[in-house]
């Protein structure tokens, strides 16, 4: 890395052009590509100290890390967990307003991609962010199972009749069937979580009466499954560097992110194949050799106490 300079990195970033698409192909090999769990949320890149006159993709965001909006850019993630246990990004978007889209039409845009792709989910899971009726709709069209977050003053019905809001609701653990309104027969859970108040999902499968069968122990693995995605925003901030760049344009942002992205699924790979326990250990190592090499450079320095 010595003969690395600053003017070769701002080069390739400017020069390379990557696409989702690469980093698919790229994973495609070391996947089960059938049966397993896509989630989708999204997370904020801070760049408080980016001028969004200067930089392109920078703009302002609502932030459930700081709860306020903040100076960054957004990604929007499609996160694959696979049946034998990977947890690998298969297809992302920079939020650009420049396109005139929304999350939920890069949602729809990024499955029917993934898709056509090769990939065949079984379960696709989201926050309330994408629980939209159209979103909801277009899963179902597809016959694609779901489990999204919904917001307490969703409008749900138990006869097709009056609807209420799901809060008003007396909900058992085992969840409960019951219309939504313009989508027709979900499964609604409930779960509470320290310190808050309750949050709600609803969960629905091609067929009905499997939706009814839905137990309390499926919404929990589902649940769980999703959580990861939130694991992988925390490494790929940590680990990858996803928020320390200093290019300007699109171009090179984009490639920035993809290597960020590329970099994650590499330490997820060595931790599939138990090169390493977890995804933090190489980092770990690297600081560890560091602290060592500089104990041992300044032992010659150490102070002699006297009594």
């Amino acid at each position: 890395m010595e003969d690395l300079s600053h003017d070769s990195v701002n080069r390739f970033l400017l020069r390379e052009r990557y696409e989702p698409l690469d980093l698919f192909d790229e994973v495609k090999p070391y996947i089960k590509l059938v049966g397993g769990t896509l989630s989708c949320d999204d997370t904020v890149i801070d760049k408080p100290y980016s001028d969004p006159s200067l930089t392109e993709l920078i703009g302002y965001f609502w932030s459930g890390k700081h709860h306020r909006i903040i100076k960054g850019l957004q990604l929007i993630t499609l996160y694959y967990t696979d049946l034998l246990g990977k947890f690998i990004p298969v297809n992302y978007r920079i939020y650009d307003k420049r396109e005139k889209k929304t999350k939920n039409q890069y949602f729809r845009e990024m499955i029917t991609k993934v898709i056509s792709w090769g990939l065949q989910p079984e379960m696709i899971t989201g926050d309330a962010w994408y629980s939209s009726n159209e979103n909801l709709k277009f899963l179902k069209k597809r016959k694609l199972s779901f489990l999204v977050g919904t917001a307490k003053n969703c409008k749900i019905s138990l006869g097709r009749c009056e609807y209420v809001r799901v809060e008003n609701l007396e909900i058992p653990d085992g969840g409960l069937v019951v219309y939504l309104k313009t989508f027709g027969c979900v499964k609604v859970f409930q779960k509470s979580f320290k310190n808050e108040a309750k949050r709600y999902y609803i969960t629905c499968l091609p067929e009905i009466d499997t939706t009814e069968q839905i137990t309390r122990q499926k919404f929990k693995q589902w649940h769980s499954i999703h959580w990861g995605i939130e694991c992988y925003h925390r490494a790929v901030k940590q680990l990858c560097g996803i928020e320390r760049f200093l290019v300007r344009t699109t171009e090179a942002i984009h490639t920035h992110i993809f290597c960020s992205i590329r970099a994650f699924t590499q330490l997820e790979l060595m931790r599939a194949e138990d090169l390493i326990e977890n995804w933090y250990e190489v980092q770990r190592n690297l600081y560890l050799q560091v602290a060592r090499e500089f104990i041992l450079k300044h032992l010659k320095h150490q102070v002699v106490f006297t009594s």
